[in-house]
């Protein structure tokens, strides 16, 4: 089929991109620069504070794919490959960015002349081939060069999301408000001190996290909503459709791992520079067709489960080399540790509180978060970290947790619940679902389908923080300009129940059962 299924980590052959992001040195080793940390190096004298000041932290660039809400069935595959070039000369730009410390420290117009400057050109005439692309199937004749331009984040200012601890989708948007507005987990300042604490030696690849990623979950208030049920998910309510169905599918014990993205990047080999746990599906890749995706196997014990549930992977930073430290995707975009596997990996099925739920149409694809929310800002954003024990008290968005003895790392997801009637995707792969309102509802004649709560536990070891630097450190893998932050944290699931199971989750759902 041309395809490689990378399922185990010993035999896994690696997609090579050009242009990938490693930063050779003259021993041959790779390096991420930690802006954050090297911006505030002992130094005497005015001019190296200024210089300090001065230094970029990151590229922020306008996510084109999310402006784009209208594109020709006969555009969508030429769009998504210069989405993903798009990605791909931001990721090279954030590489020269971190291997140029000294140019910059030199030359004041370093990063605008010799970084940005050419990313916008380069930008620009992928923004022109989309237009085209658009054009030539029909579609109206946009001007996207307005989109070309990125910026560079100084280290001491305030990032995109920095200090901001909810907001998520607006307000109370699932099931008993689950997606949990708010709260008071903003502990030790904003995130624009996220790397000044972090060394070089720690984090991943060099470029996060840092020591103002992590909070003593012990320290922080309680911050979660009332109506949270057990296990930290939402409740269902006191009526509407009550029930649950649970899929079994595995934590991913036989290693199947890609960089691929089959729902943004079709097509396309590491079209999300980062790499994905699969469960459930057995077959998903970017060049997987809904037809390869139907007559997959399944690691479901429910056989008339083929979905795919997939998210990026949680490393713990140990000094481990994992399988992938010299892959594009991996170690040469700073993705780089050891890959822990879920302990668990609950995937439930549940209601709406105030009417009955739909089916699922075949091979509906939703993703929940943003895997660049730490440059695009938190708009879509939908994450919640928390540690056993703690679930009902405490949900974090801008940090990841510090545990304490005994209990257990929790990423909590839970999906948009509302669907359009119509379309299984869309152009931003995002406007054809929706969370509910805070009554419960869908708006805008949406049809309340089954809502999808992944809940996903590790064993990992308690990070410290000592002089300032955090020492052993765990992150998700992101693309590389969002430094690894816990907003970042994402959820992808493409729907292939058979239609029996799928009816069956409904009526389970619709009639209070609990089902699996």
């Amino acid at each position: 089929m041309g395809r490689n299924i990378r399922k185990r980590r010993t035999s896994m052959t690696t997609k090579v991109v050009a242009g990938s992001a490693a930063l050779a040195l003259g021993g041959g080793g790779l390096v991420w620069a930690n802006f954050y940390a090297s911006a505030h190096e002992s130094g005497s004298g005015q001019n190296q504070v200024k210089a300090a000041g001065a230094q970029i932290a990151t590229i922020q660039c306008p996510d084109v794919g999310q402006k784009l809400t209208n594109i020709p069935n006969g555009a969508r595959s030429g769009v998504s490959t210069e989405l993903a070039n798009l990605d791909k000369q931001i990721t090279e730009a954030y590489a020269r960015l971190a291997s140029t410390r000294q140019a910059q420290a030199n030359d004041p117009g370093f990063v605008q002349n010799a970084i940005l400057g050419p990313l916008k050109e380069k930008r620009g005439a992928a923004l022109d081939r989309i237009r085209i692309n658009i054009q030539r199937a029909g579609g109206a004749n946009t001007d996207l060069r307005q989109l070309a331009a990125c910026t560079g984040v100084p280290a001491q200012q305030p990032q995109p999301n920095a200090g901001q601890t909810g907001g998520q989708q607006g307000g109370g948007q699932q099931q008993g408000g689950g997606q949990q507005q708010g709260g008071g987990q903003q502990q030790g300042g904003g995130q624009q001190n996220g790397g000044q604490q972090g060394g070089q030696q720690n984090g991943q690849g060099g470029n996060g996290p840092t020591a103002a990623d992590f909070v003593d979950i012990t320290k922080v208030q309680p911050n979660a909503q009332l109506g949270v049920g057990a296990n930290g998910l939402p409740a269902n309510g006191q009526s509407g459709s009550r029930g649950t169905f649970t899929t079994k599918c595995g934590t991913n014990g036989n290693d199947n791992h890609n960089t691929d993205n089959v729902i943004v990047a079709p097509g396309v080999s590491n079209g999300a520079h980062h790499l994905h746990d699969y469960v459930g599906n057995q077959s998903n890749d970017a060049f997987a067709s809904d037809q390869e995706l139907a007559a997959a196997q399944t690691t479901c014990q429910n056989q008339g489960d083929k979905s795919s549930y997939f998210w990026p992977v949680l490393r713990l930073q140990d000094g481990t080399q994992d399988f992938d430290q010299n892959a594009a995707g991996g170690g040469t975009e700073g993705n780089s540790g050891k890959i822990l596997q879920p302990a668990q990996a609950q995937l439930k099925f549940v209601g709406n509180k105030k009417g009955n739920v739909v089916a699922m149409p075949t091979a509906l694809r939703i993703i929940t978060g943003d895997a660049k929310a730490f440059v695009n800002g938190n708009a879509n954003a939908n994450v919640n970290w928390s540690c056993t024990g703690f679930e009902n008290k405490v949900q974090l968005k801008d940090k990841y947790p510090i545990c304490p003895q005994g209990s257990q790392v929790v990423r909590t997801t839970n999906f948009q619940s509302c669907w359009d009637g119509q379309n299984i995707d869309s152009a931003n792969h995002r406007t054809h679902v929706a969370f509910v309102q805070a009554d419960g509802t869908c708006a805008n004649g949406f049809k309340a389908i089954p809502q999808l709560q992944v809940r996903l536990v590790y064993n990992v070891p308690a990070p410290t923080i000592q002089n300032g630097q955090v020492v052993k450190p765990y992150a998700v893998d992101t693309f590389p300009e969002n430094l690894h932050k816990p907003i970042t944290d994402h959820n992808d699931f493409i729907n292939f129940f058979s239609k029996r199971t799928m009816n069956k989750m409904v009526n389970c759902i619709n009639t209070g059962q609990r089902c699996q």
